[in-house]
Formats: C-alpha cells, sequence, structure tokens
C-alpha cells in the first residue's frame, strides 16, 4: 500500500489552493430527480409498493454533479453539455442557473432530448428508477468552455456528447493552456481518448476494457498494465469501491491506496465527486498521490449522503481529523496485543525500537525526540506512565493530561506505531516481555543508567541516547501558563 502523503495540514493548504480554480467539466449532462414518499401499504392491484409522495427534488446529473461538485470544493465549474428544448431541458437549465459557481456553456440544439433519470425513494431508500432518454441528445460545439481552464474533466456516461471531435478539443486546448485532462470513461475503447493525463475508470470498465479479472491487487496490477499498453494515456487510475484506489503511471509501477472505512449509504454520484477532486487537486499542482488521496476521502464522504450528493472544504476536514482520531485510537494497545503485534513486526525482519515517558503536555521536544527514535527502528513503541505513577514521579496536580488523552495524542504522531502503558517503577516488565531491538532513552541519561539496557544489549539489541531540544520541557511549559494565569489575575 502506499504511504499517505495527504495529512491534515497539507488537505488544508491543498483545499485552499483549489479554491476559485476554473475547471472545464464536459461531458454527458442529465436531469436528476428524486421523487420521496412513504410507503405504508401495498397496492390492491399487484404485490407492489404505493408510495405517497411528500416532495420532488431535481439537480444536475452526470457531467452535472461533477461540475456540482467542483463548486462544491470552491472551484468555479464551467459545464459544457447538451440538453434539450423540452420542459426537462428548461428544468435543467434552471437548476443549473440556481447553482453557484458553475457557470453555463450548455448546447440546446433543435431536436435534441434531455435525459432525465427519476428515482422514486422511501426511508431512505431507493424503490425504483425511471429512465428517460433518447439517442439524439445532439452534438456538443461551444469549444470556448476550455479557456482559462486549469483542468478539463470529460465526463463519458456514452450517451454520445464525448465524441471523437470533442476529444480532440479538449487536447488541443490543453496542449495550448498546460491544463490537464482527466477522463470517466464509457465503453471498452479506452484508446479513442487520445494522449489524456489520466483515465479513471472502476473495476468493472477495467475487466470490461481488457478482459482480465480485477478482485486481487495482482489482477488490478496486471490489468492496468494490459490498459496501458492498450492506450497513449500518461496515467489510469481504478477506483475500487471499499478497497480504494490503484494508480499506475507510464513507466512506473502500479500503487494501492486504501480506502476510508465509511457507513455507504448511497453510491449515486461518487464516481462523479472523485473526478472532482482529482481535477482540482492536478489544477492546483499538486501530486497524482495526492490527488488520488483527496478523491478517496471525498468519495468516502459523500457515500455517507443521500442521492446525488456533494462534499464541502469542511465536512473533508472534518472526516480527516475523524480519521485521524481513529487511527491514533487504534494504536493504543494493551500488553497482550501488543506483544503479539510485536512478534508478528520481528517475523516479517523489522526492527522494533521501545521508549517510554510520561509525555504529559506534548512539546515540538517531544515530537524531535521521537521522531529520531523512529529513524533506528522499522516499528517504534511508546509505554507510557499511568496517571498515578506520573503522581508519584511528578507530585500532586500532574499528570495534566489523563493517561487515555497522553495516548491518543502520542498515538496521532507518525513516528509512533504502538502505544502502552505500565503502572511500575520502572518498565523493565514491558522490555522483558517485549524484547525490543532498539531501547531508546533521552540524551540526559548515561548508558548505564538505562533501565533494561544490559537486558536488551544482551539478546543482540542496542541502546541509543536521542537528543532533546534545548529550552523545551513539560515543567518549563506548566510554570509558563501558572506565570501568565497568575499575571492575568
Amino acid at each position: 500500500m502506499a504511504d499517505t502523503t495527504l495529512d491534515l495540514g497539507s488537505l488544508q493548504t491543498l483545499l485552499d489552493r483549489v479554491a476559485g480554480l476554473k475547471i472545464a467539466c464536459v461531458g454527458d449532462l442529465m436531469l436528476d430527480r428524486y421523487v420521496y414518499g412513504d410507503v405504508t401499504r401495498v397496492s390492491p392491484e399487484a404485490p407492489i409498493p404505493v408510495l405517497k409522495q411528500k416532495r420532488t427534488v431535481s439537480m444536475p446529473g452526470g457531467v452535472g454533479n461533477v461540475a456540482r461538485n467542483v463548486a462544491a470544493l470552491g472551484g468555479i465549474a464551467r459545464l459544457g453539455a447538451v440538453a434539450g428544448e423540452d420542459a426537462a431541458g428548461a428544468e435543467l437549465a434552471n437548476v443549473v442557473r440556481a447553482e453557484d459557481r458553475i457557470e453555463d456553456f450548455i448546447d440546446r440544439p433543435a431536436g435534441a432530448a434531455t435525459i432525465v433519470k427519476t428515482r422514486f425513494v422511501s426511508g431512505g431508500q431507493q424503490l425504483l428508477r425511471l429512465d428517460e432518454e433518447d439517442i439524439a441528445v445532439g452534438v456538443f460545439s461551444r469549444d470556448d468552455v476550455f479557456a482559462d481552464a486549469s483542468a478539463i474533466l470529460l465526463s463519458d456516461y456514452a450517451k454520445g456528447v464525448v465524441t471523437e471531435r470533442l476529444i480532440r478539443s479538449a487536447l488541443w486546448a490543453a496542449q495550448a493552456s498546460g491544463a490537464p485532462v482527466i477522463v470517466d470513461p464509457k465503453g471498452r475503447d479506452f484508446a479513442r481518448y487520445g494522449a489524456v493525463d489520466l483515465i479513471k475508470p472502476n473495476a468493472s470498465e477495467l475487466a470490461a476494457a481488457t478482459g482480465l479479472p480485477v478482485e486481487t491487487d495482482a489482477e488490478i496490477e496486471a490489468a492496468l498494465a494490459a490498459l496501458l499498453a492498450a492506450t497513449t494515456a500518461k496515467a489510469i487510475v481504478v477506483t475500487r469501491a471499499g478497497k480504494g484506489m490503484s494508480l499506475v503511471q507510464r513507466g512506473g509501477t502500479v500503487r494501492h491506496f486504501p480506502g476510508r472505512a465509511r457507513e455507504v449509504f448511497d453510491v449515486s454520484g461518487a464516481g462523479d465527486t472523485g473526478l472532482a477532486a482529482l481535477g482540482l487537486a492536478l489544477a492546483s499542482g499538486a501530486s497524482l498521490e495526492q490527488a488520488v488521496e483527496l478523491a478517496i476521502l471525498a468519495s468516502g464522504v459523500v457515500v455517507g449522503k443521500s442521492g446525488t450528493a456533494v462534499v464541502s472544504p469542511g465536512e473533508l476536514i472534518e472526516a480527516e481529523m475523524s480519521q485521524h482520531a481513529s487511527l491514533a485510537h487504534a494504536k493504543v494497545a494493551p500488553l497482550d496485543e501488543l506483544a503479539g503485534q510485536v512478534e508478528a513486526w520481528r517475523r516479517q525482519g523489522l526492527k522494533v525500537g521501545f521508549t517510554n515517558g510520561c509525555f504529559d503536555i506534548l512539546h515540538s521536544g517531544h515530537v524531535a525526540y521521537l521522531a529520531q527514535a523512529r529513524s533506528w527502528c522499522d516499528r517504534l513503541v511508546v509505554a507510557l506512565n499511568t496517571d498515578s505513577s506520573v503522581r508519584r514521579l511528578k507530585g500532586e496536580g500532574r499528570p495534566v493530561n489523563d493517561l487515555d488523552s497522553r495516548a491518543v495524542v502520542i498515538g496521532g504522531l507518525a513516528s509512533v506505531d504502538r502505544v502502552t502503558a505500565f503502572d511500575d517503577p520502572t518498565p523493565i516488565a514491558l522490555i522483558e516481555r517485549l524484547r525490543p531491538d532498539v531501547l531508546i532513552k533521552g540524551a540526559d541519561y548515561t548508558r548505564e543508567g538505562v533501565v533494561g539496557g544490559d537486558l536488551v544489549e544482551s539478546w543482540g539489541g542496542e541502546v541509543r541516547l536521542a537528543e532533546f531540544k534545548d529550552g523545551f520541557s513539560t515543567t518549563k511549559t506548566i510554570e509558563k501558563m501558572t506565570a501568565k494565569a497568575e499575571g492575568a489575575a
């Protein structure tokens, strides 16, 4: 699996950079209509539910939903598509005009028909979908949609708008401006899209295009290699639902990005959300890896919503914070569980490091210390003194933060792999049980003064002394806080 490159800080920076970027969203447009109601009885005419209608909601679907997601994430969507000169087309034009930050480049040629998808929903579940569509959707000819675009998104639902002419126009515009071109494809002939920057099929589309299985990572890798060989695309990313996404760039190897564990409520439009996130991220100058991670995060949020939904920057920040907290909690382990994990690491040939301390109020000195400790091993275990142990060592009023709080904060650091606790005067029992390869303490200790050092060296391990940054300590932090509080009184 790929290492994450999009932490909370870089996510905020990325979201700031995408604000106001113009993104051309071109492709098949449809009217998504949701009829909500209650079902309380079965029809006497046939064994089917009777839906008592309460409200109807209409919104742009297809490429229109891509545009809505671009706008919701802070970009400006230039929506290029075709709608009919019919009642549904008029309704679609109205709902597009009602959307903030969407610029209308919709063609409405004579004879074109508007595609309408009506979903009947009760109790949060779709009962039926009614599709009204005609193959005569019309030809899109508004090449001015590409002007000033920082990225070009082609949303192909195989309804006839994404023609070879449109693809050539997009590639010419991109060549002139330097904007990346990303395609959400349909069909089996992905070579028709030409030398686009990124093609984004889902797993079933990848299987259909290559004729290969796509269940395992190895099968995905083989299918991506085959598709890359059959096209001139610069990169391909395949969406794999709960399994995340897999990315390959021409001349490179496949990287697998895990999905985010989320409760799935409705997958409608998740692909549109992912396409919008990819386009905005690449337009802002983010790496492909960061773009994929943003797409995974955004898609994971939107599947927890009902209907063809969008996601906002605030929701992405909240989701990332929640994920960060969950990961931190997951690192906290009791001794028996931790011993099993350490043994598993050892069987993998990984070097395990161990350090301990109170870590009451985390400061930059602690962060630097733990980062240095992690540089000496493959996995780092941190053992925290329990609250009563800290009190015995530091006196009444300590710790300032209880054990649970300290464990989660320490677990939130990328340098820390597992956190546990001990109540004894020394961590010698933990050291004997875990048998670390590297025992780390601060440089204020001497080698002879490190508890458990002789034991670790007896089984071939080593003792390392990590530097503390000058001027940082929990005691000094508390003294400063106390002085400020007294001065304000």
